[in-house]
């Protein structure tokens, strides 16, 4: 009672208390999640030019795109592609909205009616679009489908937006063009030509030894370049992958299972009360039954020939004598025993026709009434009146067949092979001669068939295998566990590589992951390991364990690289060529002495070489590639004179302009820049949405949520 008066004196004191406790609490929430605007933030995938695109409309159109793409692309495609049209739609709405473009219902009607025009839903008797068959069909879609209709409004949304599109496409190709000065320039590039004589010493003639580049030199070139090796922000990671593989005891627990299928065995039946003697696979008399019981793999009741049968043992198994046995022998990652069950003379295709004859209650019957009885009565008749005369099937199978890909065809099936057939309808034609004409069942209906052609028998088989799959244990992935778990507490104590390098382990490394990428080479589809990469606090050094199909992989951040410009080190791989390359040319030029091409060959222990009929458009020398810098400086000089050293792309060269060849004028060049404006209008649509993107103020936070 004591300590119960106590809190009740001291309630005001204890109720500020707690209210303190609490607003802290809310306060370090606030913080964590990156202050008051984090629930903005949680509701914002992109900000374009100031316009927020909403992670719940975002997230609308990625499920619709992923319905639409199906199963086979992934889901950072579909964002990635949902992105690119939102980011279009974006910007450009804003351009729209500065020069007034806009598209009426009129014209949205006009272009349905340009679109529709041979919708047959939307025609009239002569044939002519008729919009009051359009606005009825819309009204239905409205009052009975709210779905449908909202597939339609966005279908109208559409064609609105591409008009609008077209538009402003249209007005800036209404700017773009090329004068008859330009058209001038571009006959002259493609039609004057120069004949010269060179020199060149190529920079393979300087022995890399001789040179070096600092990283000082690199780091100077990325400053001064600074917009070529601009960067956004990436990591580098290496990895080491544990796949989850198969003990010497679990192969040989695959064996054994296949083993103890081969022979008899005696099993108590609780029934009977007595023992039942199993039979082995050799002498199963039920052979599909008795694999599919005993087999990972299930009982394939076909013939096959001896190209079909891929195995590495095919021919030990295709030689085989009936009920013969072959194994156990291990084969794409099972122990496996092969059985010939069948052997026969078959042709390996075959060329029939048919009329299927369905009734009543068939999937594939359609609006057919007519009892099984009735369908039976029919095809025996058909067979009758085809059996007397074969050059009627095509009439009877365009007149009564029920099969629609084949009626218009005349019921003509083409080539086939053993198996390609359903059951019924393979037998009668694979074992009956070429002209037979018969009746079969199948799940479809009555068929009446006729043979028409089989290529020559040869020997086919009918296989049993029985294959039990090698894969770990339980004990196996226990083990398996252990080991990467062991492996991950040493790489954090003393360090992945040299822990991966005792261990005799294989490191991958990747570079350059950029934020929205989920493909890891030698891992396929990782997104997981990529968002943890990039985890806010994510450091170099950092590493994680991830499970994936097939084993574990244990990766580690190597780099976390900001959004910038390239690092000098990064740079090396550019940098270093393109700076060896100019330290070399200016060795060369030092080297090179003589008053003429000759002596300057002499001494650089090469020869002249000729090049005739050399223009600006296509600048390529012969015997020595394409050199855009060295023939534009040939182009300034006047016949006779010899060049400077020039460095190109493959060497120094020394250039002496033997004839300039000018390709007569032309009264107009109207045609070239006619040309070059078709040209320059083919890509305005990429390059000018290139360039607004490019202006445009994107903070993308994809990552975030993908």
């Amino acid at each position: 009672m004591a300590v119960l008066n106590k809190i009740r004196q001291r309630s005001v004191f204890l109720i500020i208390i707690i209210a303190l406790a609490l607003f802290a609490f809310v306060l370090a929430d606030v913080i964590r999640n990156g202050g008051m605007s984090s629930q903005k933030s949680q509701n914002v995938i992109a900000t374009v030019n100031g316009e927020e695109v909403s992670r719940e409309d975002f997230a609308r159109q990625v499920e619709a795109m992923q319905r639409n793409m199906g199963a086979n692309a992934t889901t950072a495609q579909v964002v990635n592609q949902v992105w690119e049209f939102k980011l279009r739609e974006v910007i450009l709405k804003e351009e729209f909205e500065k020069l007034g473009i806009n598209v009426g219902e009129a014209q949205v009607r006009k272009l349905l009616r340009t679109q529709l025009a041979s919708n047959p839903n939307f025609t009239n008797e002569a044939g002519l679009f008729d919009d009051n068959r359009l606005q009825e069909y819309v009204a239905n879609l409205k009052a009975t489908s709210p779905e449908a209709y909202q597939q339609w409004v966005a279908y109208e949304d559409n064609i609105a937006e591409s008009a609008r599109e077209n538009i402003y496409y249209n007005l800036v190709r209404a700017g773009v063009g090329a004068t008859s000065v330009e058209g001038e320039q571009a006959y002259r590039f493609a039609n004057d030509n120069i004949d010269l004589k060179f020199v060149q010493v190529p920079y393979t003639s300087i022995p890399d030894s001789e040179v070096s580049v600092s990283k000082d030199e690199i780091r100077d070139y990325v400053k001064s370049h600074s917009k070529r090796f601009k960067v956004e922000k990436a990591r580098d990671i290496q990895f080491v992958f544990f796949p989850e593989t198969a003990s010497a005891e679990d192969e040989s627990e695959a064996k054994q299972l296949v083993e103890e299928a081969l022979s008899s065995n005696v099993q108590f039946n609780a029934e009977t009360n007595a023992n039942d003697t199993i039979s082995g696979f050799k002498s199963a008399t039920n052979t599909a039954a008795f694999v599919n019981q005993n087999s990972d793999i299930a009982y394939q009741d076909r013939f096959i020939f001896r190209e079909q049968l891929n195995s590495e043992y095919a021919d030990e198994i295709f030689n085989l004598e009936d009920g013969e046995l072959y194994g156990p022998y291990k084969e794409a990652g099972y122990w496996k025993v092969s059985k010939l069950v069948e052997a026969r003379q078959m042709a390996d295709s075959a060329k029939a026709s048919h009329v299927m004859v369905s009734w009543e209650g068939l999937p594939t019957a359609g609006e057919v009434s007519r009892t099984k009885e009735a369908a039976k009565a029919l095809a025996d008749s058909l067979a009758g009146v085809v059996r007397n005369d074969k050059s009627k099937f095509a009439a009877l199978a365009s007149q009564y067949s029920d099969d629609v890909a084949t009626k218009e065809t005349a019921g003509d099936l083409g080539y086939f092979g053993p198996g390609q057939m359903i059951g019924g309808f393979n037998d009668f034609v694979f074992e009956n001669n070429a002209g037979t004409v018969g009746v079969v069942e199948t799940d479809f209906g009555y068929h009446v068939i006729s043979v028409e052609e089989k290529t020559d028998e040869e020997r086919a088989v009918k296989i049993a295998t029985i294959a039990r799959n090698i894969e770990p244990s339980e004990e196996s992935l226990n083990n398996l566990y252990t080991e990467v778990t062991t492996f991950e507490m040493a790489a954090r104590d003393k360090g992945f590589t040299e822990v991966a390098k005792t261990e005799n382990l294989e490191v991958k490394t990747v570079r350059d992951i950029k934020p929205l990428e989920e493909n890891i080479p030698g891992l396929g589809p990782q997104r997981r390991m990529v968002q943890w990469a990039f985890e806010d606090g994510a450091k170099s050094g950092d590493i994680n364990r991830f499970e994936i199909p097939g084993g574990y992989v244990l990766a580690q951040v190597t780099a976390v690289k900001k959004e910038g410009v390239m690092g000098a080190e990064d740079a090396s791989s550019i940098v270093t060529p393109i700076l060896l390359k100019e330290k070399k040319a200016a060795l060369i030029k030092e080297k090179i002495s003589g008053s003429n091409l000759a002596e300057i060959a002499k001494n650089q222990n090469t020869s002249v070489q000729n090049a005739s009929a050399v223009n600006l458009k296509n600048p390529t020398l012969a015997g020595a590639g394409s050199e855009p810098e060295v023939v534009g400086s040939v182009f300034s000089l006047e016949p006779g004179e010899v060049s400077k050293p020039i460095a190109g792309e493959k060497g120094v060269y020394v250039v002496e302009l033997v004839a300039i060849n000018k390709a007569p004028a032309m009264e107009s060049y109207r045609s070239f820049a006619n040309q070059e404006t078709a040209v320059r209008r083919q890509e305005v649509t990429t390059r000018v949405f290139e360039a607004l993107k490019e202006a445009a103020e994107i903070e993308d936070n994809r990552a975030k949520f993908y």
